[in-house]
């Protein structure tokens, strides 16, 4: 069975334990980025990761998109939409199909 992690900040994963997620609230980009990795290696399916965070962890997050699995979705954080989810979702998208769909 596929396992899903959310990671960020306590404030903004804390509430998807109550539809059964797994969460890993972190409170620096070092701690991020030491439980991504380990997610990766436990291989986690699908890894929803704050925007706030994911912004720290560029590279990390960059180099986990050629993989199948785990598929990385950025959500927003308590703190607002940064837009950076919308933008990586458009831009697998545009990936896949081979251009751009929406505006």
């Amino acid at each position: 069975m596929y396992k899903i992690a959310v990671i960020g900040e306590r404030k903004s994963v804390i509430g998807f334990t109550s539809i059964g997620m797994e969460v890993f609230p972190v409170s620096d980009a070092r701690q991020g980025g030491e439980t991504l990795d380990r997610l990766v290696e436990e291989e986690y399916a699908v890894i929803y990761i704050t925007e706030a965070l994911a912004s720290e962890l560029r590279e990390k997050i960059a180099k986990l998109r050629d993989r199948a699995l785990p598929a990385v979705i950025l959500i927003p954080g308590v703190e607002g939409n940064t837009g950076d989810g919308m933008s990586s979702v458009l831009s697998c998208v545009e990936r896949a199909v081979g251009s751009q769909l929406i505006d």
